[in-house]
């Protein structure tokens, strides 16, 4: 934050608290009571700039201002009435010292955030290094054996590993764009751009892209009747949607029907993803957007790790101020559910 916004601030906080001393005074509060006002306000400076500059300069000020404008005699200054000095040392001690902790605090939390950050990125660059190992070596293989083998390969055989290379190529597609994702909000500038987007358009974006690239995918979507405006970065979400989707097709082994779905809640937006495939290893399901998580032991799958997507789109979903969470559904089948909120002041849900 620049040096202009934090004076401004600065500035703006002790205005309002003269003002609202000002009130007080015309409805008869004692003069004691203006101290507490002011130390209240420099727990608001504190928090709001950069620094402890701010803080202990406002404490400063608010001592003077309060000798000045809201003590007997008004409008002068006067150190010599009795007991006053100890009032304006310990008055300046406190504000002083909350703006200070007040300060500690904010760099402490910042710190921690930092660490949860570098921490996903850690798990996120382990799990991808392991997935575009898998694929690149699967292509590297069917590659040579087609062209190594290509005098006695049937025409059936080459087409079958020239579908896996085709299918692991999808694959590798599919880490980079959460590699892009990624990147879009965890960069040192990098912010996340909401603006109220069509909930409909953004589901119909993902399932395209997703039917174009599993044409044998049965998707139902189910919207509500009314238009429903999200405010929310529309290529984020929809990256989120896409990994869903696959993560229903590729992981849900038998899935033979996927239904999207989207309602409006207590003052969210409800997005859920549910099949009718096998459902999820109850052992992984409460670590299961950690990113470290791979697909039930023994599937085709087994070396690709379903965490990855997921790990993406719990970040995409929190970077909203949203949550989420997934579940078994009575019958078989999974169900992913992500919220987010409809203003953008509103707190994260739970």
């Amino acid at each position: 934050m620049s040096v202009f916004k934090n004076a401004v601030r600065t500035a703006a906080i002790l205005l309002v608290a003269a003002l609202f001393c000002f009130w007080l005074q015309k409805i008869g509060a004692s003069d004691a009571q203006m101290p507490l006002v002011f130390v209240v306000a420099i727990v608001c400076i504190a928090r709001l700039t950069d620094g402890y500059a701010y803080g202990i300069l406002a404490s400063v000020l608010s001592v003077f201002g309060v000798n000045y404008i809201f003590t007997y005699p008004y409008f002068e200054l006067d150190f010599t009435l009795t007991g006053y000095p100890l009032t304006f040392a310990t008055m300046l001690a406190v504000s002083v010292s909350v703006s200070m902790l007040t300060s500690r605090v904010k760099e402490q939390e910042e710190l921690r955030l930092e660490a949860e950050k570098e921490k996903m990125r850690g798990n996120l660059l382990r799990a991808v290094s392991h997935d575009i190992r898998t694929p690149l070596t699967s292509i590297v293989g069917s590659a040579s054996g087609i062209i190594e083998n290509h005098r006695v390969l049937t025409e059936a055989q080459m087409l079958e590993l020239v579908e896996d290379i085709r299918e692991e190529a999808q694959w590798l597609i599919q880490i980079v764009e959460n590699l892009l994702s990624v990147t879009r909000f965890h960069g040192e500038s990098a912010r996340i751009n909401k603006q109220e987007e069509l909930a409909e358009e953004i589901i119909g974006s993902a399932v395209l892209k997703i039917e174009k690239r599993y044409p044998e995918a049965q998707i139902m979507v189910e919207l509500p009747d009314d238009v429903l405006l999200v405010p929310m970065d529309g290529i984020l979400i929809e990256q989120v949607l896409v990994n869903l989707l696959e993560n229903s097709i590729r992981h849900g082994k038998n899935t033979s029907r996927i239904v999207i779905r989207v309602r409006e809640a207590a003052g969210r937006a409800v997005f859920e993803v549910e099949d009718d495939g096998m459902g999820i290893q109850e052992n992984i399901l409460p670590g299961i957007f950690e990113g470290k998580h791979s697909p039930q032991e023994g599937g085709s799958d087994s070396g690709r790790n379903m965490g990855i997507g997921l790990s993406v789109c719990m970040s995409i979903v929190k970077a909203h101020r949203g949550n989420m969470k997934a579940e078994n559904i009575d019958g078989g089948g999974a169900r992913m559910t992500f919220w987010l909120p409809m203003e953008e002041e509103q707190a994260d849900g739970h």
